[in-house]
């Protein structure tokens, strides 16, 4: 086994391996093709051709939707362990991507060719439980988006989003301009700032240059 190859493998045993059957990660490595994101990466565009499915290994990506207009609003986040069920969806109906990936940090990823889904959905039960548990993952994170876009005062959603994002991050301190948090979020920079600002004076944030500063998590 030459080099890459025992690299990956003790990527995907140091997690899938307790998902996964050993003949499905031996698969895996075989068939699979290895990419890393640099942060800002994107993983998939809106229109892209779905040839391949992604399960992470390391890192962040985050999904986002784009209207006719080319509002944007983030949906959720992929982490180690997660695939992308609406790009499992796309491969096998050969459809392009509604979505967009972008890598919030450094990303670990290996692709998995459609070719392979569809045989390994009856060989591998536990294939085919990882496809369901994610379909069911991605649904409650959309219906919380929903929740929070129809039922959540703006400045709890802010207040929701960075906590969110410090989880993913695994940092208490995010490098962010007031412009991509009102990207993510569907609203104006305006709005953001003075929403920060709320959340400073009640002791949530601190607010410096392109940072903030979550207390308290």
């Amino acid at each position: 086994m030459n080099t890459d190859k025992v690299m990956l493998r003790a990527k995907l045993e140091d997690y899938y391996s307790e998902i996964f059957e050993k003949e499905l990660i031996n698969e895996i490595i075989d068939s699979g093709i290895y990419r890393n994101l640099g942060s800002g990466e994107t993983l998939i565009d809106i229109g892209d051709n779905m040839s391949h499915v992604p399960l992470i290994l390391s890192g962040a990506v985050k999904i986002i939707r784009e209207d006719k207009n080319g509002d944007e609003i983030a949906l959720y986040f992929l982490e180690r362990g997660d695939t992308c069920a609406i790009s499992f969806v796309n491969c096998i109906n050969n459809s392009k991507s509604m979505f967009r990936g972008i890598a919030e940090k450094e990303t670990e990823g290996i692709f998995i060719p459609v070719s392979k889904i569809d045989d390994w959905l009856i060989k591998y039960k536990s294939w085919r439980r990882f496809i369901i548990d994610s379909y069911h993952m991605r649904l409650i994170e959309m219906v919380e988006s929903i929740d929070s876009l129809a039922f959540m005062r703006l400045d709890d959603r802010l207040y929701k989003y960075l906590t969110d994002k410090v989880k993913i991050m695994q940092t208490n301190t995010l490098i962010i301009t007031h412009q991509e948090i009102a990207d993510d979020i569907n609203t104006s920079r305006v709005v953001v700032s003075r929403l920060l600002k709320i959340l400073e004076n009640e002791g949530k944030v601190i607010i410096r240059r392109n940072r903030i500063i979550i207390e308290n998590i």
